[in-house]
């Protein structure tokens, strides 16, 4: 599901776009979360646990897992489905923690600040992620086999892959690209070829995953890499819709191949957090700089559910809110 971009402007312009693309209705909403958050990985006992140390605005799936967001820093994670992901299996005496899938985006967004300290810091492996089961289980018999993308105001990138139980990091600023299978060093190889064709000469137009990150790699850098940012803020979103799927459209047992149900775009340097939805007719945004993340303060959400249609800096209009809890790692059928 999805595709991820990073745009490279001029004067630090740096802006992260993705789309969700997935068979049903997430039941997507944006929360936002102060610091100090007491947390723990959703995933019995011996959870990883944590304290936030960063605010941030995420948005949901289903209202119990953090799909995408961006924390006050200006750090941004985005989770893609991937469907060539195994996760390791542990070992007695294990010293990783077990981490929720559904809580691996957001335990990224509480305790780093830029890419290179998630680097550093996730290779040790303070967990291993245990995947987690969303409620659209029965329809689209599809568990959480995901993996990672991570920017910042640098515009340095990183991407995490768990392959055969390993933990793969690519990390390059030149890492503009996500979208999900095959796994990344072939999606690379892949580019490769079509580079030496020539986006301008033709380009893969399905909606299959190596073909969007075919057309995205071309035409982020194709676009004008500017530092007006209303401008690069419209090219952004042009590159993410053109890589988008069209409403009603899936591809049966890969729910990697669906619809395209909302996108987000994060402008790293002013704090911005840009959301459309598929099936509303216009885009709004969050200004972080004007949320107040200050340690202690309620957890607030905005219902995107209910068909609301918002437009501007909706900042204020978050409503004081229980957080929710991550779905829990899978329980096995027997």
């Amino acid at each position: 599901m999805c595709t991820r971009v990073v745009y490279l402007g001029q004067e630090d312009t740096i802006i992260t776009a993705r789309s969700m693309d997935w068979k049903n209705d997430m039941g997507t909403n944006l929360w936002a979360f102060p610091r100090g958050m007491k947390r723990d990985g959703a995933a019995g006992s011996n959870s990883i646990e944590w304290t936030s140390k960063y605010g941030s605005v995420v948005a949901t799936c289903f209202d119990n897992g953090s799909a995408d967001g961006m924390n006050e820093e200006g750090l941004v994670a985005n989770m893609l489905y991937l469907t060539e992901t195994k996760y390791p299996t542990p070992t007695d005496n294990d010293p990783r923690k077990p981490l929720a899938l559904s809580a691996w985006v957001q335990y990224v967004l509480d305790n780093y600040a830029t890419v290179d300290e998630a680097v550093k810091e996730l290779k040790k492996e303070p967990f291993y992620p245990i995947p987690s089961r969303s409620p659209d289980y029965e329809v689209t018999k599809a568990e959480g086999t995901t993996h990672l993308s991570i920017s910042d105001p640098t515009g340095d990138s990183a991407i995490f892959q768990y392959i055969d139980g390993k933990l793969n990091i690519h990390h390059d600023r030149e890492y503009q690209v996500m979208t999900n299978s095959p796994t990344y060093d072939q999606q690379l190889a892949l580019n490769r070829y079509w580079e030496e064709i020539g986006g301008t000469t033709m380009l893969p137009g399905t909606n299959r995953a190596a073909d969007r990150f075919v057309r995205a790699s071309f035409y982020i850098k194709a676009i004008p890499q500017k530092s007006e940012i209303n401008e690069a803020i419209a090219s952004v979103f042009s590159v993410i819709r053109n890589v988008s799927v069209p409403l009603g459209i899936s591809t049966k047992d890969q729910p990697n191949i669906s619809s395209t149900l909302w996108r987000v775009v994060a402008d790293h340097k002013n704090k911005r957090y840009y959301y459309e939805s598929t099936r509303q007719p216009n885009v709004f945004w969050v200004n972080l700089s004007d949320m107040n993340f200050t340690a202690g303060e309620p957890t607030k959400k905005l219902t995107l559910t209910d068909n609301t249609v918002f437009a501007g800096n909706v900042a204020e209009k978050f409503v004081v809110t229980e957080p929710f809890s991550f779905v829990p790692k899978v329980e096995r059928d027997s």
